[in-house]
């Protein structure tokens, strides 16, 4: 799927309003992690009238209000509290060292943290397998996984003063299912991200041949997980919340 039928997608539109619903009202500038094609950036130039945009290469958009950089968000180039907001949405999933991360998030904001991650995501459903070295990968390059607790944790030192879930999911395997499924190639992974192998950074594809008792594993793998399915509560596909530093606990 391409980053533009991403975006019209319904269930991205959703996550997008609710993360604008939360943002902060009176503040002047705010720092945007991960911007990657500019959709947000653009977004909070109706909300801030200083707007900075950050990825790992300098993004290459041009939009009117807003500042492009490069850097490392485990190392961010500026100062304490240089902006009254940082934003950061679909980010921290794909970052190793996630609780660098979220310091630096904490020192450059002055007030206010907006996050946005998925919510208990079990990065052992969709997985792929790279088509060059042969090992597995959570979907959409997503290594880590969050629960409430762990967010809090991450972020301990400021307080939450909004929180809310988006979407729905109740997807999930096991052990059993998932080792069954690697053998099989993970045939039915995310193979349309644009992320790459976390591994080897090959592009990734699914399998183009499999042997008989491959298709069979992994049509055991799929069969448990849809069992699986039936028998879990879902939950919210999304978590977003607002972090402050005023009062802090």
């Amino acid at each position: 799927m391409g980053i533009e039928e991403y975006r019209a997608s319904t269930r991205e539109q959703e996550r997008t309003s609710d993360l604008v619903r939360l943002l902060p009202k009176g503040r002047r500038s705010v720092l945007d992690v991960g911007a990657r094609d500019g959709h947000f950036s653009r977004l909070l130039t109706e909300h801030f009238p200083e707007v900075t945009a950050l990825d790992l290469s300098k993004p290459a958009f041009e939009i009117p209000g807003v500042v492009t950089v490069a850097g490392d968000a485990t190392k961010l180039q500026f100062a304490d509290n240089s902006f009254d907001c940082v934003f950061c949405a679909e980010v921290l999933e794909h970052i190793p060292d996630v609780q660098a991360a979220c310091g630096e998030l904490i020192r450059v904001a002055k007030h206010e943290i907006v996050i946005g991650v998925p919510f208990e995501q079990d990065t052992r459903k969709g997985r792929t397998t790279c088509g060059r070295c042969g090992k597995p990968n959570p979907p959409w390059g997503h290594v880590n996984s969050f629960t409430e607790q762990r967010l809090l944790t991450l972020f301990s030192g400021v307080r939450v003063v909004s929180r809310s879930f988006v979407g729905s999911s109740n997807e999930v395997a096991d052990p059993v299912s998932t080792f069954l499924m690697d053998l099989g190639g993970n045939p039915w992974g995310t193979y349309d991200q644009e992320e790459p192998c976390i591994h080897c950074g090959a592009v990734l594809s699914p399998p183009k041949e499999r042997a008989l008792w491959q298709k069979l594993s992994s049509a055991v793998a799929a069969r448990m997980n849809r069992v699986h399915a039936l028998f879990t509560s879902p939950h919210g596909n999304w978590v977003h919340l607002v972090f402050s530093k005023s009062n802090a606990a």
